[in-house]
């Protein structure tokens, strides 16, 4: 079997800080896959990314959510970042699969997954932008990403 998932760069934070970046990412890979193991410095409103720097409303994202007993589901339009999820807990895990990140054509797709206490999210968004994604940032409302929160960012090659 061919080994497909190649880490580019990893991050853990040394100091507490409100995003990380990932900046002059290759064009080498199919998609790439962000991990985030993430500690907060209170409950953030939510967390998410943005591409390339861009913080305009060309962002959406449609989301379920459940945790054993109940269930919901929403959508975000227009938005500043793609949101990974509202927070209720301060140590998170987010996972990213970014696909076609470099094709200039079409319009960048995430599907992504988040767990949180008893809390489970999958996400789809949407970045209305043709550009490749050159680079990534990870952030949060309000508070601090504290360290020893880790974040991963993995290529995938064509098998």
């Amino acid at each position: 079997m061919a080994i497909t998932y190649e880490p580019i760069a990893t991050t853990t934070l040394s100091t507490a800080t409100a995003s990380v970046t990932f900046s002059s990412i290759s064009g080498a890979y199919t998609d790439l896959v962000l991990v985030a193991f993430a500690k907060f410095s209170n409950n953030p409103s939510y967390a998410g990314i943005i591409f390339n720097n861009d913080s305009g409303a060309n962002y959406s994202s449609t989301f379920v959510r459940g945790n054993g007993s109940t269930a919901s589901s929403g959508r975000n339009n227009d938005a500043g970042q793609i949101s990974s999820a509202s927070y209720s807990a301060n140590f998170i895990v987010d996972i990213f699969n970014i696909q076609n990140y470099s094709n200039t054509t079409t319009y960048k797709t995430a599907i992504y997954r988040t767990s949180q206490d008893n809390d489970v999210f999958g996400r789809v968004g949407l970045w209305r932008n043709t550009a490749a994604i050159n680079s990534i940032k990870y952030q949060i409302d309000s508070g601090n990403i504290q360290s020893g929160s880790t974040f991963t960012l993995y290529g995938i090659k064509a098998a």
